[in-house]
């Protein structure tokens, strides 16, 4: 049976509850994507004065091919994005400015340091995403930064984030479409502080200094992302859930959840509907943490299925910023992006295939019976066909044929590396 012919079966079975699946793969084209490109080089950067990676972030393996320079790196992106149905965009952090061999330090960086980013954006019609980058750096060296209790320190982290904020403003204006500029710190402290509240208060003036620079919020939004705990941070982290998120509420900021950031129980897929309610928009940092932070390439499991559903079933596909954080050394570096990518587009097209607002009526009138047997149900209905389908429509390999292309890709690129 031919991929066609199954869709058209499929599309029959969703069609009984009313689903258009026609519509359905319409809305998905529109999803974007923000894919990190710290996916491809380990979290290395370009900077001329590179230091070790730090800030309680790891990446383990040594899979051959990792892009050494901007052009390896943008070649890679490219090659995933080949494999990847839809039109979406790409996460930048700081140090992945280009400065031509000058030493340029963080709070002296400028638009100029991107224009082969932001040329390469425009010529595969990609939106940008941005980062500064407050780790890997003499002066986190101790854990802190924007909460440091030496003034120095924290003006100097305090510009980078200013500078880092008018880069992604230009982003914006060139490409014609917002910028989502996101603020993470590795502070804390891995004992038990004796005094939690100071380096809160310095963090918060920190915050409010940054964003005292107006930005033309139509070319750049702001966010803040929180953490639970860190390597070398195990005991307190400055930024935390409840910091950032009512930092984010007063101040009218976007708050970035990011799905390894929290307790193991702890769901970033229970918090979307609540957040809605006070928050014009949301950030995704989607990843899949196993037992804590660790970044594992995102797979089809039942919490990513949940987060797409959360923002499917109430109507936020406008309203929630998705983006991917992830890292893993230990195979090839385009097949993670890859897998993880494609995953994220089918939790995202899984969840337009459910008859939400069937099951959020059932639930209304108490039937928990029929609610629960529906979901079940809704597992096994035929959605890899529609998702095939689309694939074949966006003109991007079926099924797992696309992992040819990345085994020829390493045979001619990355195993010359």
């Amino acid at each position: 049976m031919s991929i066609k012919e199954s869709f058209e079966l499929a599309k029959k079975e969703y069609e009984k509850w009313g689903i258009n699946v026609d519509e359905v793969l319409e809305q998905l084209k529109k999803v974007p994507v923000s894919i990190h490109c710290w996916q491809g080089d380990d979290i290395g950067g370009f900077e001329v004065n590179k230091s070790e990676l730090s800030g309680g972030i790891d990446v383990t393996g040594n899979y051959h091919g990792k892009a050494r320079t901007p052009e390896e790196l943008r070649s890679d992106l490219e090659k995933a994005l080949t494999l990847i149905p839809g039109k979406h965009r790409v996460n930048l952090h700081a140090i992945y400015a280009e400065t031509n061999g000058e030493v340029v330090e963080r709070d002296k960086l400028e638009p100029k340091h991107f224009e082969n980013w932001v040329n390469w954006a425009k010529e595969n019609g990609l939106g940008l995403d941005f980062n500064p980058t407050l780790f890997s750096h003499e002066k986190s060296a101790d854990g802190l930064t924007l909460s440091h209790p030496n003034q120095e320190i924290r003006d100097f982290w305090i510009n980078h984030c200013i500078a880092s904020r008018k880069i992604a403003e230009y982003f914006g204006k060139e490409l014609g479409t917002p910028t989502l500029t996101n603020i993470w710190i590795p502070d804390g402290y891995k004992d038990v502080p004796s005094d939690r509240l100071t380096p809160r208060v310095l963090l918060k003036e920190s915050l409010d200094k940054i964003f005292e620079v107006d930005i033309d919020e139509q070319y750049n939004f702001d966010a803040v992302e929180s953490k639970l705990f860190g390597i070398g941070s195990e005991s307190y982290v400055v930024g935390s859930h409840e910091f950032y998120l009512g930092y984010a509420l007063k101040n009218n900021k976007i708050c970035l959840l990011d799905t390894g950031h929290y307790h193991p129980t702890e769901m970033v897929s229970n918090k979307i509907s609540a957040m809605l309610l006070y928050s014009d928009k949301l950030a995704l940092h989607v990843s899949r943490p196993i037992r804590w932070d660790s970044d594992h390439v995102v797979t089809l499991d039942d919490e990513l299925k949940e987060i797409a559903l959360e923002i499917v079933r109430n109507d936020a596909l406008d309203r929630v910023m998705i983006g991917l954080d992830f890292f893993d050394a230990s195979i090839n570096r385009v097949a993670a992006w890859t897998i993880g990518t494609r995953n994220m587009i089918k939790a995202m097209l899984y969840a337009m295939l459910v008859p939400n607002e069937h099951l959020k009526q059932l639930q209304k009138e108490g039937n928990f019976t029929e609610r629960l047997a529906l979901i079940e149900e809704f597992k096994t209905y035929p959605f890899g066909a529609i998702w095939d389908y689309y694939c074949e429509k966006m003109n991007v390999p079926v099924k797992e044929t696309w992992l040819e292309d990345v085994k020829k890709y390493e045979k001619e690129v990355l195993s010359k590396r």
